[in-house]
């Protein structure tokens, strides 16, 4: 227990705070999220290092420095709701849920979902709801405070402006590897928005991206 958090410290002080997170709430919530525990156990000795961790199905989870960097951006209220695509292990979206009022996390890969749910069980995380959806195809109905796309695009589709609540902010990440572009997009009218690049990163394709409707911006 004792090797386990000193580990989760030198996680947030010598890679996640290096990488320009100083948000106090987001550091306080990787302090409390208990990531190693939404890890696959094979990789379980992974859980604190700065590196993608393999989930199955071909999907990964974010570095802790990504996290870091997609939850500071975000500036979540108490009182926000999120919508997240692609669930994987659920702990960003744990980490969500700790700093929102209610999360809606979608998954392609439904035991993907169903092991996520029983990770958010496990760490008393009840204010999610996880749903088997391709958001390349739907969306849930409604708007959200704030928009997490966990996978990269080509190019951006603006169907997940739509989703976004007046002054809502959406994170993606656009371009083609090796060097994608993380953004953070904030909905400023009926049918405008702003633009901020935030980071140079590289994430695997959201499922079925390729095939969506796309708009370059």
């Amino acid at each position: 227990m004792m090797d386990t958090e000193i580990a989760r410290v030198q996680m947030i002080e010598q890679q996640v705070r290096a990488w320009d997170v100083f948000d106090p709430d987001v550091l306080e919530v990787l302090a409390e999220v208990p990531r190693e525990q939404f890890v696959p156990r094979d990789f379980r000795s992974l859980a604190f290092a700065d590196c993608e961790i393999p989930i199955g199905f071909g999907e990964y989870m974010m570095t802790p420095t990504v996290e870091g960097r997609v939850l500071q951006s975000l500036e979540l209220t108490i009182s926000d709701t999120v919508l997240e695509i692609g669930t994987g292990t659920g702990f960003l979206t744990a980490c969500l849920a700790t700093l929102a009022q209610h999360v809606t996390s979608l998954e392609i890969h439904e035991r993907l979902l169903k092991r996520a749910g029983e990770n958010l069980a496990d760490a008393r995380i009840d204010n999610v709801d996880l749903l088997p959806l391709d958001a390349t195809a739907e969306l849930p109905d409604g708007t959200f405070d704030a928009i997490v796309i966990t996978g990269s695009m080509h190019r951006f589709d603006t169907r997940y402006i739509d989703a976004l609540a007046p002054d809502g902010r959406l994170f993606v990440v656009v371009g083609d590897a090796p060097s994608m572009d993380a953004r953070l997009l904030r909905r400023t009218g009926d049918s405008d928005w702003e633009t901020r690049s935030l980071f140079e990163t590289c994430l695997k394709p959201l499922v079925n991206s390729s095939a969506a409707p796309r708009f370059s911006f």
